[in-house]
């Protein structure tokens, strides 16, 4: 019997430093392990500290439900929360922290106008997001959809719409549900009320099967995503993730330096050779990782489409995987939204409001092409959040079309800047930050001539340089 099958039947799961697996690699070796480890591993990590506030700690602010509940946010997200970088807006959110060990969840969608966006994303515990239920994929009309883990084995029931398997024994139900103004919220709440979340047993009504082994679910650290430790709670959550045989050789390789499901990882055992090893490897990570930025990022050779998706979609690009968690993680796949990132202007200059007021123009008949909506939305560039404003303002998007200023040619510009542009210019107006930021183009939905190229993305513009 392994080591982490041990794990999951016994009493209780936790983390552990009490003993040491085997550090056999040289340091030089260790080095480019760690580099790949960190990359492999940090949006595993990142997606626990998520795990940990929404579903464990029932203290945080940004507590919602416990496992195998949904908890709904009837409200759009704001510069106060706080549980991820890079929030949506556009859509409030519904979530379910999903412990498949014992069984599989039965997900009940209710029936929503057809006019209104809305989608449930399914998220592993990789990041990969390996399904998706809602308009695009099941449509408007509801359903019944399970959800199950990787070692279920049963019979599905008849009126099941689809069956969906996640790699992982802990997944992610992300809900999003259009929002179209403040006016429509008690709608949205409304349709909220109808996601149904349920254990397999419970929706057929047959007797529970046995529960799963209690986990000790290890507290977040501040640094833990950047430093060595996080090898340590990558030990912990790959327990909850049986190994892909397309990963067997990766995996040994990181066992070299004490990664494996399940196992001890104790930084004080290290050398101090050793422990330098894992910190430069990590500082490798990063430099890839700001160098991909840079060149292809910044300057949209490769768009978000390229991070998220499902293992197949991603190839065994584990890069990119990090650079998804790293930029805005729990993004959508290609085909259901596309992420435009405003990191540096038209010359490619780092973009920063304490600096410059910026302008972002679309010629007459070129605003995003999306089936469902689109958004421009402002982020901080310190923290990664929503930017507090007078005007209580995060974004522009499509729905506010009619009550933003066109230019006089038909076409539309709006005024990126930390001050108040005046009022003929307040309507296009996007509050940014007394510094650097960023901006976030969602087009959801997204027509053919995204992904091709035929649309032309329009860039910031540096209007004036302030003293």
């Amino acid at each position: 019997m392994n080591t982490r099958h041990l794990l999951l039947t016994g009493l209780t799961l936790a983390l552990s430093t009490s003993a040491w697996a085997d550090f056999s690699a040289s340091p030089e070796e260790a080095r480019g392990i760690a580099k790949e480890a960190y990359l492999y591993g940090f949006p595993v990590v990142e997606m626990y500290k998520t795990l940990y506030t929404q579903a464990v700690d029932s203290k945080s602010p940004n507590y919602k439900a416990p496992f195998n509940q949904i908890g709904n946010t009837a409200k759009a997200f704001t510069a106060k929360d706080t549980a991820f970088v890079t929030p949506n807006a556009d859509t409030p959110y519904s979530f379910v922290w999903m412990d498949l060990r014992a069984e599989p969840l039965i997900l009940t969608l209710p029936p929503i106008e057809e006019h209104r966006y809305y989608s449930v994303q399914l998220i592993d515990a990789y990041t990969q997001n390996f399904a998706y239920l809602g308009t695009r994929s099941t449509g408007n009309n509801g359903g019944h959809f399970m959800i199950a883990g990787p070692d279920w084995q049963g019979q599905q029931p008849v009126n099941i719409d689809r069956l969906l398997r996640s790699e992982s024994n802990i997944a992610y139900a992300l809900y999003r549900t259009q929002l179209f103004d403040e006016k429509d919220l008690a709608k949205v709440k409304q349709i909220q009320k109808g996601y149904k979340v349920e254990t397999l047993s419970h929706y057929v009504k047959q007797k529970a099967p046995a529960p799963a082994p209690k986990v000790s679910w290890p507290k977040p650290t501040p640094t833990m995503s950047e430093t060595p430790d996080l090898f340590r709670y990558l030990n912990f959550m790959l327990a909850f993730t049986p190994p892909q045989d397309i990963e067997k050789d990766l995996l040994a390789r990181f066992a070299k330096i004490g990664i494996g499901a399940g196992q001890p990882f104790d930084l004080k055992s290290l050398s101090a050779e050793q422990h330098k090893a894992l910190e430069d490897g990590i500082s490798d990570a990063k430099a890839e990782f700001a160098t991909l930025k840079k060149d292809k990022i910044d300057t949209h050779q490769v768009t978000s489409g390229d991070f998220f998706g499902t293992r197949d979609h991603l190839k065994g690009n584990y890069l990119y995987r990090y650079t998804g968690a790293k930029v805005g993680i729990f993004g959508n796949s290609a085909e259901e939204a596309n992420y435009i990132g405003y990191f540096v202007d038209k010359n490619g200059q780092p973009v920063d409001a304490g600096k410059h007021d910026y302008t972002l123009h679309f010629d007459k008949g070129a605003l995003p092409p999306a089936d469902a909506f689109w958004s421009l939305t402002m982020y901080d560039g310190k923290n990664q959040l929503l930017v507090a404003n007078p005007l209580n303002r995060y974004l522009i998007n499509s729905r506010m079309l009619a009550d933003l200023r066109l230019d006089a040619d038909g076409g539309l510009t709006l005024y990126v800047q930390h001050k108040n542009p005046g009022k003929d210019k307040q309507a296009n107006w996007l509050p940014a930050p007394n510094g650097p930021f960023y901006g976030v183009l969602r087009i959801y939905l997204p027509q053919p001539q995204v992904a091709s190229g035929e649309w032309k993305i329009p860039l910031l513009t540096p209007v004036d340089a302030k003293q």
